[in-house]
């Protein structure tokens, strides 16, 4: 067994006097052990991020995708009788005086004529998703954590949000239809958050930042390949974007069961470490195959005890901990702020006076400039001051767009594409700040958590965009003092930059309270 496990032998005191840092001979642990065998990026690695990191890709589709199946469509008068104009209400006039411009099946409220319906009616689809992603935030959680691991829960929850959205093509009615996006929403509540734990963990920690940003890119691909799409099937049925967006994630989520690996990380917090070996040897760069002979039976680290069959014991343990606490309710408050834009904006596109396509277009357009920015920077940005910054400017440029008049009417589609960039790029670097914050037995349930609370944040702006339709409130106004206000709890939490990954509750308080006697910088 040692033999086909080099890394769990133990390697001679010569070899680990001279490989050690002089640190590390008084405390060595987990990552330090780990960060000598992946440190360096190699093409292993490269090809793990980037497989795992599709996922945010059809992540997207499926998020953004009823701005276009459930949008109004336009219409027309056939006759000027009964008083027919651009600017009536087609509830009140008589059937033969108008028809849509697009045939029937191009919209679910034209072929189910739900043109007349409330707010509450229309807007289901897209509240129901939104539910089902926090009641599914919250019950899949931990898993990850847990007992299914990184790698299964992506397999599983892709697997399933496409299967539910292919379904969904066959929807007779609005109750069906809503009830499957309320599956769909369900299933794909932790893929982003698996996604980027997992690819953070198959790195060293210069790149975390990196691999974690390539992600944010794949999902404005896939955030970008819906107007694409759609504009390609203009006149076709609402049910082809859902055939077209399924059908490859189906064959992706085979991808994963085949060809990604498990974090080595939490392979070793519950104990597996031959698989992790194993992983470790698969991912490593031949130049740092030195680290096969480097003993991990003597690193200081013990297994987490949490695992007693309860799957919310981690966020028991995230409520227990006094510092664990403090940290995790500014981070779900931020994240609360930046949902409400992050996805009240581009819902509420149809409300302003441009072209559907063209601002969703630039919607997604405006988070390449935002990942690129993340990317290039992460190492060099200070987190707390980037993320209140970034969600003022947002909430300063929102409410900008929301005033009245001519001008800022003209003014809007450069304003509103600046709100939604600062966003999206507060939103890059809080979900990278949540991971540094967090030690690796509850980082997956604690980085889900303030993904639900950025989804529990969507949850208002299909409310919210209905309500202007109807009543005229100003819908950007509120995103952007919900955002601006939300942003300033940046200022409760510690600064990451720099730190290292811990793996244990212990370990991050043994760190925390270094910090605070003036040791923090020794054991970083």
């Amino acid at each position: 067994m040692a033999d086909s496990t080099p890394l769990l032998s133990q390697s001679n005191s010569a070899e680990s006097q001279s490989t050690t840092p002089p640190l590390e001979k008084y405390h060595p642990s987990l990552d330090s052990t780990i960060e000598r065998c992946i440190g360096v990026f190699g093409w292993a690695q490269f090809f793990q991020t980037l497989l795992v990191n599709l996922a945010w890709l059809f992540d997207a589709q499926q998020t953004f995708i009823s701005v276009f199946t459930d949008a109004y469509p336009t219409w027309h008068c056939t006759t000027h009788q009964h008083g027919c104009n651009s600017v009536s209400n087609i509830c009140y006039l008589p059937k033969n005086s108008w028809a849509w411009d697009w045939p029937s099946y191009t919209s679910i409220i034209s072929e189910w004529k739900l043109e007349c319906s409330s707010s509450i009616i229309t807007g289901l689809p897209a509240s129901s998703f939104f539910m089902g992603c926090l009641v599914g935030g919250f019950v899949l959680a931990t898993l990850a954590d847990s007992s299914l691991g990184r790698k299964n829960m992506i397999f599983l929850s892709c697997l399933t949000m496409s299967l539910s959205s292919l379904l969904t093509v066959f929807s007779t009615n609005i109750w069906v239809y809503s009830a499957l996006r309320l599956i769909c929403g369900f299933s794909r509540a932790t893929i982003g958050t698996s996604a980027l734990v997992l690819t953070a963990e198959l790195v060293g920690k210069r790149w975390r930042g990196q691999v974690g940003v390539m992600g944010f890119f794949c999902f404005t691909i896939g955030f970008l390949s819906l107007p694409a799409i759609a504009y390609l099937n203009r006149g076709s049925s609402w049910r082809s974007l859902y055939l077209w967006t399924s059908i490859p994630g189906i064959f992706y989520s085979m991808l994963v069961h085949f060809f990604v690996r498990e974090s080595p990380r939490w392979l070793f917090v519950h104990g597996r470490k031959e698989e992790a070996v194993a992983t470790l040897k698969s991912i490593a760069t031949p130049s740092h195959s030195s680290c096969l002979t480097w003993s991990f039976s003597e690193v200081s680290f013990q297994e987490e005890r949490w695992n007693n069959g309860n799957v919310f014991s981690t966020i028991k343990m995230l409520v227990q901990k006094r510092w664990a606490f403090r940290r995790l309710i500014p981070v779900l408050v931020i994240g609360f702020g930046i949902g409400m834009v992050y996805y009240g904006m581009p819902l509420g596109l149809g409300n302003l006076s441009f072209n559907l396509y063209l601002s969703v277009t630039l919607n997604a357009l405006s988070e390449i400039p935002a990942s690129l920015i993340t990317m290039l920077l992460i190492g060099e940005l200070n987190r707390k001051f980037s993320v209140l910054a970034l969600t003022t400017l947002s909430g300063i440029f929102s409410i900008m767009s929301a005033l009245k008049g001519e001008v800022w009417t003209r003014l809007q589609i450069g304003l509103e594409p600046v709100s939604f960039f600062s966003c999206c790029t507060a939103l890059n670097i809080l979900l990278i700040f949540t991971i540094e914050l967090f030690p690796t037995c509850v980082r997956n349930s604690a980085t889900s958590l303030v993904r639900q609370a950025v989804v529990f944040g969507g949850v208002f702006g299909p409310m919210l965009v209905a309500e202007e339709r109807r009543d005229g409130v100003s819908s950007y106004g509120v995103f952007g003092w919900v955002i601006g206000c939300c942003g300033l709890f940046a200022v409760f939490l510690p600064e990451t930059k720099g730190g290292a990954l811990c793996d244990t509750m212990d370990e991050e308080e043994r760190k925390e309270k270094a910090i605070c006697n003036g040791e923090g910088d020794l054991l970083a």
